[in-house]
């Protein structure tokens, strides 16, 4: 499999880990033509509760491990899981609870990004 498969399968396998726990909100931010970006794919979504944010970081890492045997380079913010991000190098997973990231408004600091919104 090729980079570019590889790395659509890793979204599409996290976009149907933060379904199967109800993520909201979902979001694909395509990156890759914006120069020094952090990662070529960010992937953002909201939980409404710590619970479910930290329900939804361990369904995309189980999910994303068990199908694709990948494991995160990091995660982060799993203490108090008001946000959790988790780093698959090229594919950045961002989960906030809903006030978190209305507050962060992350959306807006890639504006230029090609945005693709995921219906639930």
């Amino acid at each position: 499999m090729n980079k570019t498969a590889e790395k659509q399968a890793l979204i599409d396998k996290i976009v149907e880990a933060i379904q199967d726990v109800k993520g909201e909100d979902i979001m694909i931010f395509d990156l890759s033509k914006i120069e020094n970006s952090v990662a070529e794919t960010f992937i953002i979504c909201s939980g409404n509760s710590n619970t479910q944010v930290s329900a939804l970081a361990g369904s995309v890492e189980k999910k994303v491990r068990n199908d694709l045997k990948d494991r995160p380079w990091h995660v982060e913010g799993t203490e108090n899981s008001m946000w959790v991000l988790v780093d698959y190098v090229t594919v950045v997973v961002h989960i906030f609870q809903k006030e978190v990231r209305e507050y962060y408004d992350i959306e807006e600091l890639w504006g230029d990004a090609a945005i693709t919104k995921i219906e639930n």
